[in-house]
């Protein structure tokens, strides 16, 4: 794996909106944290955008100011304002022949799963699954998960723990680290951003999701064969779930152990990677310890072996 450097004061941060619009002013107490950090801002066209639609601008604006930050060697790391829906149409267009003589973090969670697995699977780049811009606001800038991006960004190696759940199943495993949006995992899936699982530890979380829709994703997963010979796996939050006016008849959780529960890998439950609030900073390609206990779990960063 290419591990991008770590940022130091004074370091620029690029900010994008590669999928959906964003206003502006919602970013604002990101970039005054980030400019707290000691970073500076270089701020996207995207993220000025006159859109009257659900995207940040054309496929075609959101491809070029992607590319120029990827591009832009004074830029030092990319953070995604907001997810949403997008990446997948313009990332088979991407030119990463200058990211990869120069590789950058980049920074952000749901539809930025696209460009987690794509360099991953493409590069071997190692990217962050972390908070985006909205997580900075309303007096959050302090809490343990946006820290985690900064830490992140700092190169500390993360450690988290977590409650034991009902449904863990106990072990320990050491290996490169690999996730993200279940919709998103499941929508890359046959093309060339697809994640190859085997002997990894993979994580999943989605949100806002039909509980029959989170079963149907897993079932093609399980038939994709990604569930097979993982070396663990990570069930984050699967927050806002609904039901239909017939009860599917399963929780979220009880969806997900009767997929896994034939597999001999450590499983962990409610690990505090969501699209809420709880949301830690993880890097995509690096290596983590995964031990699940009676009491806990913990995943740790871990140098190469």
């Amino acid at each position: 794996m290419i591990i991008p450097s770590y940022l130091k004061k004074g370091d620029t941060i690029g900010i994008v909106a590669p999928a959906g619009f964003m206003p502006v002013e919602k970013m604002q107490t990101c970039i005054e944290t980030l400019d707290a950090w000691g970073y500076n801002v270089e701020m996207g066209t995207t993220t000025h955008s006159n859109s009257t639609n659900y995207f940040s601008g054309t496929d075609e604006e959101r491809l070029q100011d992607l590319q120029q930050m990827l591009d832009n060697k004074k830029i030092d790391a990319i953070l995604c304002a907001r997810g949403g829906y997008g990446t997948s149409r313009i990332i088979d267009d991407l030119d990463f022949k200058k990211f990869r003589k120069h590789p950058k973090w980049i920074i952000g969670f749901s539809d930025v799963t696209v460009l987690h697995s794509h360099l991953y699977t493409n590069y071997k780049i190692a990217s962050l699954h972390a908070p985006m811009a909205a997580a900075f606001n309303e007096g959050e800038a302090n809490n343990p998960f946006v820290q985690s991006l900064r830490q992140a960004l700092e190169g500390e190696p993360a450690t988290y723990e977590t409650a034991s759940h009902e449904f863990n199943k106990a072990g320990l495993v050491e290996a490169e680290l690999i996730g993200g949006n279940l919709s998103l995992l499941a929508h890359l899936i046959g093309t060339d951003s697809d994640l190859k699982t085997k002997h990894r530890i993979l994580f999943l979380e989605d949100v806002g999701e039909y509980l029959y829709n989170i079963d149907r994703m897993l079932v093609q997963l399980k038939r994709a064969g990604k569930f097979d010979k993982l070396a663990g796996l990570i069930i984050g939050g699967f927050t806002d779930s609904k039901d239909t006016e017939r009860p599917f008849g399963k929780n979220v959780h009880e969806i997900i152990y009767d997929h896994v529960k034939e597999f001999d890998y450590p499983v962990c439950f409610d690990f505090p990677v969501s699209h809420a609030k709880e949301n830690y900073a993880l890097k995509i390609g690096v290596n983590y310890s995964l031990e699940t206990g009676s009491d806990k779990t913990v995943l740790k960063e871990v140098s190469e072996p």
